[in-house]
């Protein structure tokens, strides 16, 4: 290669550099903008909203009533035998009806799985006034995950 074409060479690759759209500060205004334009389109895109049940139309749930199903996190037996309440006769105290506490099997699970420490509220759990049911989501899960899920699918639970 001549000498003449190697400055040809090296006289466009600066050329090239200097021009550079990524990279030159006089184009940074249309970059911006066109970054605007996008961010509107992506705001402006469709969202999927889940369709409301009839029975929540307007500000409560008509499909709640006595008795009232409650789901017990592991945390609410915790703190209920701390501070020395029945579970049940709480419940109802508070909500002044007939409640009929619920524990799901990932909350079971996450009490068999805290240990010794919290045998009193395992022992308390499988008391036979409350009700079992099974989990939404598979093994492994956290039980707060499968409560959120479980009253969404069925909109007829407290959640404790």
């Amino acid at each position: 290669m001549g000498k003449a074409k190697k400055f040809r060479a090296a006289k466009v690759r600066a050329i090239k550099r200097t021009v550079n759209p990524k990279h030159d500060p006089r184009l940074k205004d249309k970059q911006d903008r066109v970054k605007r334009k996008e961010e509107k389109k992506k705001k402006q895109a469709d969202r999927h909203v889940d369709q409301t049940p009839a029975s929540m139309f307007f500000a409560h749930n008509t499909g709640l009533g006595p008795p009232f199903h409650v789901i017990v996190d592991t945390n609410f037996i915790n703190f209920s035998i701390k501070n020395k309440i029945d579970l049940v006769k709480g419940m109802t105290d508070c909500l002044l009806a007939k409640c009929v506490p619920v524990i799901l099997d990932s909350v079971m699970a996450e009490l068999e799985k805290l240990g010794t420490k919290y045998r009193l509220a395992l022992r308390l759990a499988k008391d036979p006034r409350f009700l079992r049911m099974p989990s939404y989501l598979k093994r492994g899960t956290y039980a707060d995950d499968d409560i959120v899920e479980h009253c969404r699918v069925h909109r007829c639970f407290i959640v404790a």
